[in-house]
C-alpha cells in the first residue's frame, strides 16, 4: 500500500478528532473508567485489528491506553491507519462518555 503524504494524512486527521502525526504514526490517548475497561478495549480493538491483518502498538498504563497505527512496509501512513484509527474511536465511543477518549 502507498504512503500517504504529509499533506493528505493531515487532512484526515481533520476528521479524526484527538488523533495526532507522531513521527511516521499517527497516536491518540484513551482514558477509561477502570483498569478492566482499558483492558476490554484493548481486547475488542486486537480482535478487529487481528481480521484486518493490521496491528496497533498500544501502550496500557493503568486506565489509559495509548494507541499507535503505522503501516511499517510502507514506512508511514497509509489508509489503513486511519481505518484502525476509525476503529479505535468506534469501539471507545461504545466505552466512553462522549466528552472523553
Amino acid at each position: 500500500m502507498k504512503k500517504l503524504t504529509p499533506r493528505s494524512a493531515h487532512a484526515r486527521l481533520k476528521t479524526r478528532p484527538g488523533w495526532a502525526v507522531q513521527g511516521s504514526a499517527i497516536q491518540k490517548l484513551y482514558t477509561f473508567n477502570s483498569f478492566p475497561d482499558a483492558i476490554t478495549f484493548v481486547t475488542r480493538l486486537a480482535f478487529d485489528a487481528q481480521e484486518a491483518d493490521h496491528h496497533p502498538d498500544l501502550q496500557i498504563s493503568y486506565r489509559k491506553v495509548t494507541v499507535t497505527w503505522t503501516t511499517h512496509d510502507a514506512g508511514g501512513l497509509t489508509p489503513k491507519d486511519f481505518a484502525g484509527a476509525e476503529q479505535s474511536d468506534m469501539i471507545a465511543s461504545r466505552m466512553l462518555p462522549r466528552d472523553k477518549g
